[in-house]
């Protein structure tokens, strides 16, 4: 999972669809990023931050209990203990100081879940900046503990009331926004989407995740590498960046995405934010309204280098309901002590159907990115359970 092509393509995927007052911000983010990626300063100032203020290295946990329950080897890759509870602060911190290098004095986001929007929150505190999130009404309503939290950071959090009113409406009125404030604020998307340079310059910056597992895995498994390496994908962030720690090696890569928000594995051909990848429509060509429990999987499409990924036959798309999600949430909750987020879940969910059903030979070895806690999600369990 190298550079992408000229472009920013990834095989017919990705580009740059941006409207023309955006595609002179898009060329300076892609050469202040390409310039600060070659850069041995930014880069040891992003490794410091993600060490003091993000608690990396996280640590790769065998889930003891579990395993033999279900007959592998299950180690979690512990994502919910980063400082704000998700992979999403490692592409936040890079993006943030990045905008500093740039000059420019706010951030400005998109949030589902609310996870990215606390991790920009925090990033901006951190670094003297301004902040502002946009989030779903539906999404606002169904994660009030992380509206409070941005708020509590110094964030302002924007209502959006259009569409489905969840991650997908609130991209498009980021999107819309930064049209007018480029010159002064940078757009910190939260996932492996939109135009280039964004899918690739996110995945740089969670590939954290994959190169420190792959290390992990050298150290702890007799094979090295794992027989199977799982992350849950929206948009595909944290997936992305597990996969680019094993994208040389044997291990099978899965991704698993919700019922009804399954891009990858249903998804056509199509344009959304600024990249071309696969999308759920209707036969005018229209995109479609996802759903999922998990807020940050509530997205129609998936980045384009996961829809690369697919049509190459080197990671596996799955979906997983919203019943098998809390089902496993509750399962890693009794078994491990561990309450996911329901976004994880998703993840556990399918290692668990496998393990039943014989996708997975019994004694394989398995990776699964738990990328992030479930705090935020315990008023939507509490309503279920």
């Amino acid at each position: 999972m190298g550079e992408p092509r000229a472009r920013g393509r990834f095989g017919e995927y990705g580009g740059r669809y941006a409207p023309e007052s955006l595609v002179e911000a898009c060329r300076e983010v892609d050469e202040a990023f390409r310039e600060a990626w070659a850069d041995p300063g930014f880069r040891g100032a992003l490794a410091r931050l993600l060490a003091v203020h993000a608690g990396r290295p996280t640590p790769l946990t065998p889930a003891r209990r579990l395993s033999e329950a279900l007959g592998v080897q299950l180690y979690l890759k512990r994502e919910d203990l980063t400082h704000t509870g998700s992979h999403k602060i490692n592409n936040v911190l890079g993006q943030a100081l990045l905008a500093t290098r740039m000059g420019r004095r706010r951030l400005i986001a998109e949030t589902g879940a609310g996870q990215h929007g606390v991790a920009t929150a925090t990033a901006a505190a951190l670094l003297g900046l301004e902040a502002t999130v946009f989030m779903g009404e539906r999404d606002i309503e169904r994660q009030a503990l992380n509206v409070f939290r941005m708020r509590m950071l110094g964030a302002e959090v924007v209502p959006v009331t259009t569409g489905s009113r969840t991650l997908k409406d609130a991209t498009s009125e980021a999107m819309r926004h930064w049209v007018g404030a480029s010159g002064d604020s940078h757009y910190c998307i939260g996932s492996v989407v939109g135009p280039d340079p964004y899918p690739w310059m996110v995945r740089e910056f969670q590939r954290i995740i994959g190169d420190e597992a792959r290390g992990q895995c050298a150290a702890e498994l007799r094979t090295g590498v794992p027989d199977y390496v799982v992350a849950c994908v929206g948009g595909g962030s944290n997936a992305a960046g597990t996969f680019a720690g094993f994208a040389d090696t044997p291990a099978r890569l899965v991704g698993v995405e919700a019922e009804g928000g399954a891009g990858a594995a249903r998804g056509r051909l199509g344009v959304l934010h600024g990249c071309r990848s696969l999308f759920l429509q209707d036969g005018d060509g229209q995109i479609t309204q996802a759903h999922s429990i998990a807020a940050g999987l509530d997205y129609p499409g998936v980045g384009p280098e996961h829809a690369h990924l697919r049509d190459l036959g080197r990671a596996r798309y799955v979906t997983v309901t919203d019943d098998e999600a809390v089902g496993a949430a509750v399962r890693l909750a009794r078994t491990e002590g561990i309450v996911p987020a329901l976004e994880s879940a998703h993840a556990l969910a399918w290692v668990i159907r496998a393990a039943g059903g014989g996708d997975l030979s019994a004694g394989s070895t398995v990776l699964m990115t738990l990328s992030g806690r479930g705090d935020k999600d315990v008023s939507t369990l509490k309503e279920l359970l």
